[in-house]
C-alpha cells in the first residue's frame, strides 16, 4: 500500500505505512531526531488515535475512511519569519488537488481546507524547527475527510459526501503530494511573492461581509494576508486589524 511516488521529483520518495498509530506528527518528529529520514519522506496511517489540530483540538476521524499523514520537509531557504509562507504553499497545493474533483475549495485562514458552503474538509498542523534564523525542518501533518458519511460535528464534510460517490484515496493521496511539490518548488525558486495572490484568490470569505469574534463581535471583511502571515480584516469603521492564530475566530 501506498508505493513510492513516480510523479515527483523529491517527496514521496519514503513513505512510511502503519495501519494504527497515536499522531505522525509525533512519529515524523521522532525519526527527525534521530536523523533516519529526508526531505519528502511520509508517514501515513488508517488510524490515529491522538491527532491534533489548531487550537489543541482533536483530530477525529474514521478508520479507513480519509488521509492521515505527514510530510517532513527541509525549507532551510526560509527564515524564521517566513513561517506562514510554508502554510501557504501547502494550502495552496492541496486546494489545487482537491479542485480536480471539487468545485468550490477554499482555504481557511489559518489552516483549513473548506467548501465554499463552508464545510470543513481538512485541516493542516505545521511544525517548524528552527537553526539559528533559519527553518531547519517541518512536519506537516495533514488530514482529509474524504470517504467518511458520518461526523459528531455539523461543521465537517467529506469528498464523497460533496461529489455524491466516493473518491479513491490513493488516487487523490497521489495527486495532493504532487500538487503541494509544485508549490513548495515554487517558493523556493521564485519566492512568495506570486503565491500569495493566489492564496488570497482561493481564501474563504475574502473580500466578504461577515461576523467575526476578537473577544467582542463584530462584522468586517477580510482584505487580505500580512508579511509575517497575521489576517488583515477591515472592521465597519474602516480600521485595519491584523490578527494572529487564536487572536480571531469566524462567526
Amino acid at each position: 500500500m501506498h508505493k513510492i511516488l513516480a510523479n515527483t521529483v523529491v517527496l514521496g520518495k519514503d513513505i512510511l505505512y502503519l495501519p494504527e498509530c497515536h499522531s505522525t506528527n509525533d512519529i515524523a518528529k521522532q525519526k527527525l531526531k534521530e536523523k533516519i529520514v529526508a526531505e519528502g519522506s511520509i508517514i501515513i496511517t488508517d488510524k490515529q488515535t491522538n491527532g491534533r489540530g489548531q487550537r489543541g483540538n482533536q483530530w477525529q476521524t474514521e478508520p479507513g475512511q480519509n488521509l492521515t499523514f505527514s510530510l517532513i520537509l527541509t525549507p532551510f531557504f526560509l527564515n524564521a519569519s517566513e513561517q506562514f509562507d510554508l502554510n501557504i504553499a501547502v494550502s495552496l497545493g492541496i486546494r489545487a488537488a482537491l479542485s480536480e474533483y471539487l468545485t468550490g475549495i477554499k482555504v481557511k485562514w489559518p489552516n483549513d481546507i473548506v467548501h465554499e458552503k463552508g464545510g470543513k474538509l481538512g485541516g493542516i498542523l505545521i511544525e517548524n524547527f528552527l537553526k539559528g534564523p533559519r527553518i531547519e525542518a517541518s512536519v506537516v501533518g495533514i488530514g482529509l475527510n474524504v470517504n467518511q458519511m458520518e461526523f459528531p460535528v455539523a461543521q465537517a464534510c467529506s469528498m464523497a459526501l460533496l461529489a455524491g460517490s466516493p473518491v479513491d484515496k490513493e488516487d487523490l493521496f497521489e495527486k495532493i503530494i504532487s500538487s503541494i511539490e509544485y508549490f513548495y518548488l515554487m517558493l523556493k525558486n521564485r519566492g512568495k511573492n506570486n503565491l500569495v495572490e493566489s492564496y488570497q484568490s482561493h481564501l474563504y470569505r475574502f473580500g466578504e461581509i461577515c461576523p467575526f469574534d476578537d473577544g467582542e463581535k463584530f462584522n468586517g471583511k477580510i482584505t487580505g494576508i500580512a508579511e509575517d502571515g497575521k489576517l488583515v480584516i477591515q472592521k465597519e469603521n474602516q480600521e485595519l486589524f491584523h490578527y494572529a492564530f487564536k487572536e480571531v475566530r469566524f462567526l
